[in-house]
């Protein structure tokens, strides 16, 4: 069972109905432990309000989403590596737990999937370099394959820790199970990244069928996920962090009235996780 204080909401999942504001205000009223929010609502907010808020709400910031996308103009230029330097300041700024990267998929036009690896590792190594002076977790989040053309062409956990491993301190990983449910090695590679790169866990479910790869996320319990098996292993491994809850869905959810969806996360929470 997964009780309230250990869920955090990311503000993707209501992002069709609540502001930053009134996100907040809803964790607190549903008794949620934190919160993840999108850049895009944290800047519409403001950083130093946000993080007032916040913290006036008594909630933890379980990270921030996103940093990365270091392919999407096709080279490493000095506009997307000063946006991840804003990432890091933004995340510093709200007390974030870690930053989400999504590394980016292959440049427009390209089928070069290793020069994109290649080229997202070297992004991250110039992100990391600063985040490490701001003490600034780097959490690398793992796409299914299914992105790897568009969005993220590191595509397993076992990939984002081979990064881990070749950059050493600061960088860890964020695992979505909707990103890594089907992986055979799975568990091999939580028990591997171990309490101290274990840096973020999402939950939602993977419909059956599947309607949008990118907008048809299911609530906890709706899919054929196993989340209360992947969230045993990571809590085994010594992750201790909130359940952040991060679910898309241009049919469903973001149809609904938002306290009926936090009302229903705790449910499944206490049913489903």
């Amino acid at each position: 069972m997964l009780t309230p204080d250990r869920i955090s909401l990311n503000t993707a999942t209501i992002k069709m109905q609540w502001s930053l504001a009134e996100a907040i205000e809803g964790c607190a009223r549903h008794g949620f432990g934190g919160i993840g929010p999108w850049r895009d609502k944290l800047q519409e907010m403001g950083v130093e309000p946000a993080a007032r808020a916040i913290r006036d709400a008594g909630l933890r910031v379980s990270g921030l989403c996103r940093g990365g996308w270091y392919t999407g103009e096709g080279k490493l230029t000095q506009v997307v590596l000063d946006d991840n330097l804003r990432a890091v300041d933004e995340a510093t700024g709200i007390g974030a737990e870690c930053l989400v990267m999504v590394v980016g998929g292959l440049p427009p036009g390209s089928r070069d999937i290793d020069g994109a690896r290649s080229m997202i590792e070297d992004g991250l190594v110039m992100t990391l370099e600063y985040a490490r002076s701001a003490g600034m977790p780097v959490a690398i989040e793992p796409l299914h394959p299914m992105y790897a053309g568009d969005r993220a062409c590191v595509n397993t956990t076992g990939q984002a820790l081979d990064i881990c491993d070749r950059l050493g301190e600061g960088i860890g990983v964020a695992l979505d199970v909707y990103h890594i449910w089907w992986d055979p090695e799975i568990r091999e590679q939580i028990r591997r990244a171990g309490k101290e790169r274990l840096l973020g866990f999402h939950i939602c479910d993977w419909l059956v069928p599947t309607q949008d790869i990118l907008e048809d996320r299911g609530m906890m319990g709706d899919g054929v996920a196993d989340i209360p098996g992947l969230r045993a292993e990571v809590e085994a491994a010594g992750f201790t962090g909130l359940n952040e809850v991060e679910i898309f869905s241009a049919g469903n959810w973001w149809k609904r009235d938002p306290d009926d969806v936090l009302r229903t996360i705790v449910e499944r929470g206490r049913t489903s996780c």
